[in-house]
C-alpha cells in the first residue's frame, strides 16, 4: 500500500512461506538481482545447466548471503522440497539447489535474502493497512513477468492499481 514507505517493499509482491505466532518469513518474488544463476552456482562450486542468462531473485533485505528456492510441481520429488501450497515447494537446502542446478525445471526461482517479521509485527502492519493480502498463485509466481506481478496480483483481486490511496488501516 502507498503508506508503506520502506523502499525495500515499494510495490513488492511477497510470497509468504511461514506465518505463525513466532513471526513471518516471506520472499519478495518480483525483484531480480544482477547475478545470474550460473554465476551464483559457480561461486558455490556447482554446475548450472539451465539458461545462462537466468537471474537470481532478490528475496528481501534479511540475510542476503543466504539462498532459498521456490519450485513448482514439475520439480523432482527431492526430500528437501517442502510443499507450501498447491503447486509450490520451498527449500533452503544446498542439496536441493545442487539438484535443481543439475536439472533445472521450468518453474524454479532462486532467491538471495528474505523478508522477515518478528512475532506480531506483520499482523500489526496488516491492521495498519500497509499490505494487501492475495491468494498464493503458482501462475503469478512462475509465469507472470516480474515487472507486472504487482499489478497482476492487484487485478486478480479486482483492484485497479491506479485507485490505491493511502489509508489509516482497520480500526
Amino acid at each position: 500500500m502507498p503508506q508503506l514507505l520502506d523502499p525495500n517493499f515499494h510495490r513488492a509482491v511477497v510470497f509468504m512461506v511461514e506465518h505463525d505466532e513466532h513471526g513471518s518469513f516471506g520472499l519478495v518474488i518480483n525483484r531480480d538481482t544482477e547475478f545470474t544463476c550460473e554465476h551464483l552456482c559457480e561461486n558455490l562450486e556447482m554446475d548450472w545447466r539451465g539458461d545462462p542468462e537466468r537471474l537470481v531473485s532478490w528475496g528481501g533485505p534479511v540475510q542476503p548471503e543466504h539462498g532459498w528456492l521456490l519450485v513448482g510441481d514439475d520439480a523432482s520429488d527431492h526430500e528437501d522440497l517442502v510443499r507450501v501450497t498447491d503447486g509450490v515447494r520451498f527449500s533452503r537446502s544446498p542439496a536441493a539447489l545442487r539438484a535443481m542446478a543439475r536439472r533445472p525445471v521450468p518453474h524454479l526461482n532462486i532467491f538471495l535474502g528474505y523478508a522477515g517479521w518478528e512475532a506480531g509485527q506483520l499482523v500489526n502492519e496488516l491492521i495498519e493497512g500497509a499490505w494487501i493480502v492475495a491468494p498464493a498463485s503458482p501462475d503469478l509466481l512462475f509465469d507472470q513477468p516480474r515487472d507486472s506481478m504487482w499489478q497482476a496480483a492487484l487485478r486478480g483481486l479486482g483492484i485497479d492499481p491506479a485507485t490505491l490511496v493511502q489509508t489509516s488501516g482497520v480500526n
